[in-house]
């Protein structure tokens, strides 16, 4: 609804907003459509999805991302690369033009939920002036109750204000765009860029920071639940498959990105998912693939024409980071109440360009904190060179952009969680298989998850394993429904001399990544490699 309500505009204005315009305080998903197409913020497509484009900035900003410095949480926090330091001085000097921007300015308000679990949500308000923004994390989050709406306390806040560039001389910025964020004032600022995303990645980074200490493990992760009432985590960077594997139809999703593990086991942060969709077909993800087609998803950056309204999922015209967003309510097959037990299995996916690591492999637990501190995968080279030689991504706990604290503090409740709980930890390649990119094939996304299938109902617990000779993994022999040939990724290869100087190449880029942990785990987990 449009509202003038005093109660809001009050609020608003106890958090230092003044003179604002028209409140359009949790607006329906009908109504943002109606406000996004009206601004020409995007598209209808034939189907009913609305077509959005954030175009410059087709993705995440990561070197223009900022943490406060500032007392209370200067010691908890991993400064380096991916926690920026940024002054007070000069966050509290940009909030102010920002606020002034917005004055006589039309805004979106959502006020939604973090964390599906009511001991450790996160009420969190958005305040944005584009309507599609609105949509995108009405889709995202957690909807409050009637009830919990009358007593709506903002926990935390999220300004988002594409069209306000920041002037780096002026304002301590490295470029136009910022997304800074405040634990003392329990504020987030996001400007300069269209991207979605920037809202859901950055109060996720907020439960980074907040989950770990009352002991809950916050996870880059897409959890689902069986008919048993067994859950399960996939861990895994963009483009391992972490959403498409956890969208099972034999298997009830609980989220497919982020999520907490407490003691009463583990809770999705959000109420919707935000799918990567380039190259998506009907056949190998007909969940997701029908949802691109559905009325409230939100497509960004997609291909589309602008005259039948027709949609290009295999087009990169824009970006390879295609998206869509929906309503985890619009999933034929979701878990109850967002949540699930403690997890009896845990998959950490890696897409293995080199093609040298097994499809799937057991891991120890100290094998399974090297791989969680290591968050291996691998990409292709551009080919502006002519060269498709794979590159190694190490990316800690599967998210180092989002990780506040340091990533051991992290790996040791993961440590802690699966003694306690007696988790099996499995590490799923969904990368290449009889040789490297450009030579071998992408693994059959059928014997994928046939392999998983066979993990989550305890198939593969009582088969024969074998010794990895390189990376000291366990590899079972036989799995049904995979050829046996397919298990053993140097069985594989028709150059055996190849896969071994390949797989030893691997070995030392993960050992070398190591380093920078070896101080803060104990010599099993340094020696992991070695099986």
């Amino acid at each position: 609804m449009t509202t003038d309500d005093e109660a809001i505009r009050e609020s608003l204005e106890a958090q230092g907003f003044s003179n604002l315009g028209d409140i359009q305080y949790n607006l329906t998903t009908p109504e943002l459509y109606e406000h996004a197409l009206q601004y020409e913020e995007g598209i209808i497509t034939e189907h009913g999805a609305l077509a959005v484009n954030s175009v410059p900035y087709t993705g995440r900003r990561a070197n223009d991302k900022f943490v406060v410095e500032e007392a209370d949480s200067k010691a908890d926090v991993w400064w380096g690369k991916v926690n920026k330091p940024f002054s007070e001085e000069n966050f509290n000097a940009l909030k102010m033009r920002v606020l002034a921007y917005l004055q006589g300015r039309d805004v979106y308000v959502q006020d939604l939920i973090g964390g599906s679990d009511e001991k450790y949500s996160l009420n969190v308000r958005f305040v944005q002036e584009h309507a599609y923004h609105s949509l995108f994390v009405k889709n995202m989050f957690i909807e409050p109750t009637e009830k919990q709406l009358e007593n709506f306390l903002p926990g935390f806040t999220v300004i988002t204000v594409p069209e306000f560039k920041s002037i780096p001389e002026v304002d301590g910025t490295l470029s136009e765009v910022f997304i800074i964020l405040s634990f003392k004032q329990k504020l987030v600022l996001i400007g300069g860029t269209s991207y979605a995303g920037e809202n859901k990645k950055a109060i996720f980074t907020v439960l980074n920071y907040l989950m770990p200490k009352v002991g809950v493990m916050s996870m880059h992760c897409s959890s689902n639940i069986g008919t048993a009432g067994d859950t399960a985590l996939f861990f895994g960077l963009s483009g391992t498959g972490k959403t498409t594997l956890s969208t099972d139809p034999e298997r009830a999703l609980i989220g497919d990105d982020e999520h907490g593990w407490s003691d009463n086991g583990v809770f999705n942060y959000e109420g919707g998912c935000y799918a990567k969709v380039i190259n998506l077909s009907a056949e190998a993800e007909p969940i997701i693939f029908n949802l691109t087609r559905t009325f409230g998803t939100i497509l960004e950056n997609v291909d589309i024409d602008e005259t039948t309204r027709v949609i290009d999922l295999d087009s990169q015209l824009h970006t390879e980071n295609t998206r869509a967003s929906y309503s985890r309510e619009v999933i034929p097959n979701i878990a109850p109440g967002n949540k699930g037990g403690h997890p009896k299995t845990i998959v950490f996916l890696t897409a293995d360009a080199f093609g040298v690591m097994p499809p799937i492999s057991r891991l120890t637990h100290e094998q399974a904190m090297f791989h969680f501190l290591s968050g291996y995968t691998a990409k292709v080279a551009g080919t502006e060179t002519g060269v498709k030689e794979p590159s190694a991504t190490f990316s800690t706990c599967f998210g180092a952009p989002f990780m506040v604290h340091h990533p051991s503090v992290y790996a040791n409740l993961l440590r802690d969680k699966i003694e306690k709980h007696g988790s099996q930890v499995w590490l799923v390649n969904t990368g290449w298989s009889g040789g490297p990119y450009g030579t071998g094939e992408r693994m059959k996304i059928k014997f994928t998850r046939a392999m998983l299938k066979a993990a989550l109902n305890g198939e593969l617990h009582n088969v024969e394993f074998v010794k990895d000779g390189f990376f000291g993994l366990d590899i079972p022999t036989t799995c049904p429904n995979v050829p046996d040939e397919v298990l053993n990724p140097r069985n594989t290869w028709s150059d055996k001399a190849a896969y071994d100087k390949q797989a030893k190449h691997l070995v030392e880029l993960f050992n070398d990544n190591f380093k920078q942990f070896a101080d803060s785990v104990s010599e099993e987990v340094r020696n992991a490699m070695k099986g």
